[in-house]
């Protein structure tokens, strides 16, 4: 897998860079495991917007992934890796011994015609899911769970892994890709080795339509708005916001505004915050 630069022959292919699709080896989904999700467009039920600069698109079709990976102790083997896109990690198609077939994220150097297996006493093997507990220290896992068989919710990026820093009493210290350190319940299951696609960070779109594609519309600035539509609207020219800091066009603080729910639970489990943006205290009149 990597990545494929364009030469500028044409304005659309000016710093074009796109995934070569290198690892994928089929290129229509199982159809047993994929369902039609309703394309919300950012409304609500109401059809109000919700969240803006939502609609059009490519239209796509869901595919199921095992999260979960709660079929214990029974072998599967990679048939294939496919495109997902619903994510920007690959997904890898499995197929037990049993028959039953699932998809699951494809992890680095996961090729087809391996053998996988998920349960509390298997090898140490990439794709293989495991309890905490039973994985040894330094070991780079994804998929990771944050409630006892509620499937993987952490790590599940495209290059993401997260590091087993440390074991003590019931919990496992996790050191995750955004450099915070916190504390998982040893029961909670993780997967071997870390998430595929990792070059996805270094592509570039090169142009709006490719953005349009990908259900993403125009943002713009609020400076050019009006000031019914904005707080930083109106004023002749280039005008200055006209108050202590840049606002959302509802009035709340914007750039560096916490906004994170007091979870006193989760906060308790978290031994380092993750690293500041290096964005706050920018945007000016352009916010």
């Amino acid at each position: 897998m990597g990545t494929r630069s364009y030469k500028p022959y044409t304005s659309s292919t000016r710093q074009l860079v796109i995934s070569d699709f290198s690892e994928i080896t089929k290129s229509k989904p199982e159809k047993s495991l994929v369902e039609h999700v309703h394309r919300k467009k950012g409304r609500n039920n109401r059809g109000v917007i919700t969240s803006r600069r939502r609609g059009g698109g490519h239209k796509q079709m869901y595919r199921l992934i095992d999260f979960k990976r709660n079929k214990l102790n029974v072998p599967a083997k990679v048939v294939a890796i496919e495109y997902d896109p619903n994510r920007n990690a690959r997904i890898a198609l499995v197929e037990y011994e049993d028959g039953e077939k699932r998809y699951i994220l494809h992890p680095k150097g996961l090729n087809v015609g391996a053998t996988i297996i998920a349960g509390e006493a298997v090898g140490f093997e990439v794709g293989n899911a495991m309890p905490l507990g039973t994985i040894p220290l330094g070991t780079m896992v994804h998929n990771v769970e944050l409630v006892v068989g509620k499937g993987g919710q952490i790590v599940r990026a495209a290059g993401s892994g997260a590091q087993v820093a440390a074991k003590e009493g019931e919990y496992v210290t996790l050191k995750l890709p955004s450099t915070e350190v916190r504390m998982v319940r040893k029961e909670c299951y993780a997967t071997i080795g870390q998430v595929g696609n990792a070059e996805h960070s270094n592509q570039s779109l090169s142009k709006a339509g490719r953005n349009r594609w990908r259900g993403r519309r125009p943002k713009v600035r609020g400076s050019v708005m009006n000031p019914v539509d904005h707080p930083h609207g109106g004023g002749e020219g280039c005008a200055p916001i006209g108050r202590s800091g840049p606002v959302t066009p509802w009035g709340k603080p914007t750039l560096g505004y916490k906004t994170r729910k007091r979870n006193k639970l989760s906060n308790a489990l978290i031994v380092r915050r993750r690293r500041k943006s290096s964005k706050r205290g920018k945007g000016g009149r352009n916010a």
